[in-house]
């Protein structure tokens, strides 16, 4: 509903698109972080920083689930899938609306944002991936970290996007919303899929000891046989 609310002003030009507008180029009067830092924060959401972070955390999950026997495919698997969603929203979307950019930005179809789009899923299912997996749930410390990181790092691109000029900021507030949408369906899929392997050793089969002593309680004694 956000999504749609801010696409609306968008196209409508409305007081919410004017307001963007007049954020989106006060950044560049000299306030603000200095431009190399702003330009670090930015570039972290280049799917060449975000995809190895998030492939990192999906192959920790993968060997810690590996060992305790459980199905250890499913977090590449979400991943995989989460991070080839993002084009296949943003993309499209950048087509029909066809923003121009920033006065310093060439070109159009900045609306939402690509960079902020990849960061907010591909840091944000790694940290769904490390919750589900890795960090113990009585651990509430180290959750919470991982959670202000995650929220830190969507907040610098989201900034460095904005102050360097290669986004408004109405295209990254766009992409949070896009991003928190595939997070919750990533984060039920997370959910739906521990619950399954945590209710799976109840109806297991037997192992190859449980069958022997079976096995053993079935055979007569020696003294029973006529």
């Amino acid at each position: 509903m956000l999504f749609a609310f801010l696409t609306w002003q968008l196209v409508a030009r409305g007081p919410l698109r004017r307001l963007d507008e007049r954020l989106g180029v006060r950044p560049h009067d000299g306030a603000g972080l200095p431009h190399p830092l702003a330009e670090f924060f930015s570039d972290l959401g280049n799917t060449s920083v975000a995809v190895p972070v998030l492939a990192v955390s999906a192959a920790v999950t993968w060997w810690v689930r590996r060992g305790t026997g459980r199905v250890a495919w499913w977090p590449a698997l979400t991943a995989l899938f989460a991070i080839l969603v993002v084009p296949a929203l943003v993309l499209p979307l950048k087509e029909i609306f066809d923003r121009p950019g920033q006065p310093s930005a060439e070109g159009l179809g900045y609306y939402p944002s690509g960079h902020t789009a990849t960061a907010t899923v591909a840091y944000g299912v790694a940290l769904l991936l490390l919750l589900a997996g890795p960090v113990p749930p009585h651990r509430r410390d180290v959750r919470r970290a991982l959670t202000a990181t995650w929220l830190l790092l969507v907040v610098c691109v989201s900034y460095g996007l904005v102050r360097q000029g290669y986004h408004w900021p109405l295209d990254v507030a766009a992409s949070w919303c896009l991003g928190g949408a595939v997070l919750q369906v990533v984060a039920v899929v997370l959910v739906r899929t521990r619950v399954r392997v945590r209710e799976r050793p109840r109806t297991q089969a037997p192992d190859d000891a449980t069958r022997r002593q079976e096995r053993r309680a079935d055979e007569p004694e020696p003294g029973d046989v006529a």
